[in-house]
């Protein structure tokens, strides 16, 4: 396969959902660029459901932390954020800009998440470029992300910002090889979740060793 950019050579690749202490530290091996934890309470994927408290301690490694949020308020986004030492705040509600940009000067990076189906407005993200450092496009659900399900990527051969994009919903062993699709857009990386579980919240290890080693292999091209 090619490079997915003849200009960039690099994606970063994100874990989303995870919990188990024993699974995170297993994922940690592969050297993800971010890993992603759910603080959204309906999520099957909720950090804590379980004890995590281990989170409220550093890690030693370049794996970026990113708590997932959904119309939390900021007082408790930031709250959170400190206790568990999030680098990253994924916004995956309907936060506004201004969220956006009391976050971004609170000192973290920005994801926001924007739900697609069959089309999308990509005229809305334009307030929110000032305040984010990626923007996160999911399949479009109203349970806030977890459908498993993808989107059709063509959507984003419309998407004209020069702000980085992560894909997210659905992505799997089976279709990241059509990311070709996304040749010559900022394409950021990709966030996996669902596809590469055992169970909410678990991960199958060869899995996702499987999706490290093909990440690395773009990666040197």
């Amino acid at each position: 396969m090619s490079s997915i950019k003849d200009d960039v050579s690099i994606i970063d690749w994100k874990v989303c959902g995870m919990r188990n202490r024993e699974n995170i530290y297993d994922i940690l091996k592969l050297s993800p660029d971010y890993m992603g934890f759910i603080m959204y309470p309906p999520s099957s994927r909720f950090i804590e459901n379980e004890d995590v408290s281990f989170l409220e301690t550093k890690w030693d490694v370049p794996t970026k932390r990113v708590g997932v949020f959904v119309n939390e308020e900021i007082e408790t986004i930031l709250s959170q954020s400190k206790k568990y030492h999030f680098d990253t705040i994924q916004l995956h509600g309907s936060e506004t800009p201004e969220i956006c940009r009391i976050l971004k000067d609170a000192g973290y990076e920005i994801f926001k998440v924007f739900g697609i189906k069959d089309e999308f407005d990509f005229s809305t993200l334009k307030s929110y470029e000032p305040y984010v450092d990626a923007f996160l496009f999911d399949t479009k659900s109203s349970k806030h992300g977890g459908t498993g399900k993808t989107f059709d990527w063509g959507v984003l051969k419309q998407y004209s910002s020069t702000k980085p994009f992560i894909l997210s919903g659905g992505v799997s062993l089976k279709n990241i090889k059509e990311l070709t699709i996304l040749d010559h857009l900022p394409f950021k990386g990709i966030d996996v979740n669902s596809k590469f579980e055992i169970e909410p919240a678990m991960k199958d290890i060869a899995m996702v060793t499987e999706l490290s080693d093909w990440v690395k292999s773009i990666n040197k091209k």
